[in-house]
């Protein structure tokens, strides 16, 4: 592990952060953060989608209050890590097997922490985490903040989606951008009015703080190949069983992003889980109104002291 940077200017973190760059089994670079705590245990947080470790400053900060170690992982293609197409704002892997090599990488620097340790994943980090728990990745218990085991389409639009991916893929255009905000990050294209993250809109100027004041954190819209590497996924991890891991998941009402459904039917056959509706409450649930953002915190903090 060597020193990265954090930018602790728009993290909002505890005091002691610290980021390393890791090295995945493949050679891809990638960034972690360690906020320290007390002696309770270690949370791994797993952003989704565009998301880098910074964002997750706040949340660190609740956990090492309630006297957690915690730190979070700027897999490849996001935040500080390695970029993987020339156009550096396509928000692309090649299959989601790529991300548990990310994972993988973090073991090292969680030999050196405290245990029980815990995940925590929000949206695709909740489909990674999800994968990492199959693979037997170490942990006491899960929390999930609106994981993306299933992607929100229109009526019909699913099939179509997964042919033009995988016609894409096939002709050689799997790096190009699927429909939708192209290289502009999606807290600089859309107003807050109307916008699909979160509720708050103190949260969302800060949010788009973040990437106004360093723009190399912030990511476009997703490639054709993650498209389809995110629907085979997706549908592959529908299929397996729950893993015997307790779990809880978060889940706003107001979700318009990932597919509710999906995470009603997996919850409803893992034993010892818990899934938990938001009222009003938008797809950040860790970013959303301070009442909301309450519970959400006192949910996942209850769930993991129960190791």
């Amino acid at each position: 592990m060597t020193p990265a940077p954090l930018y602790a200017d728009v993290a909002d973190g505890p005091p002691g952060g610290r980021a390393f760059w890791l090295t995945a089994s493949d050679g891809v670079r990638i960034r972690a953060a360690h906020w320290p705590g007390a002696a309770r245990g270690t949370v791994v947080i797993v952003p989704g989608r565009t998301e880098c470790i910074e964002k997750y400053g706040p949340v660190a900060a609740d956990m090492v209050a309630a006297g957690y170690h915690t730190v979070v992982i700027d897999v490849r293609g996001q935040g500080l890590a390695a970029r993987l197409l020339p156009d550096g704002m396509v928000g692309h892997v090649g299959g989601f097997s790529d991300y548990y090599k990310d994972m993988q990488a973090l073991l090292p620097l969680l030999h050196e922490l405290p245990k029980p340790r815990f995940l925590l994943g929000h949206s695709m980090g909740g489909t990674i985490a999800l994968r990492a728990l199959v693979e037997g990745f170490p942990v006491a218990r899960v929390a999930f903040s609106a994981p993306m085991w299933g992607i929100l389409f229109a009526r019909g639009v699913a099939p179509l989606a997964r042919g033009m991916a995988g016609f894409a893929s096939l002709f050689g255009r799997g790096h190009a951008y699927a429909p939708g905000p192209g290289p502009v990050t999606y807290l600089l294209a859309a107003p807050f009015k109307g916008n699909t993250l979160t509720t708050d809109e103190p949260t969302w100027d800060w949010m788009k703080r973040q990437v106004t004041a360093h723009p190399d954190l912030s990511l476009g819209g997703p490639s054709f190949r993650w498209l389809q590497a995110a629907l085979a996924e997706c549908r592959a991890l529908q299929k397996m069983a729950a893993p015997d891991v307790p779990a809880l998941a978060l889940l706003g009402s107001a979700e318009k992003i990932v597919d509710s459904q999906a995470i009603q039917r997996r919850m409803a056959t893992w034993p010892g889980s818990k899934l938990v509706i938001l009222p009003g409450a938008e797809h950040e649930v860790l970013m959303e109104t301070p009442r909301i953002r309450a519970e959400a915190m006192r949910a996942i903090l209850d769930h993991f002291a129960a190791a």
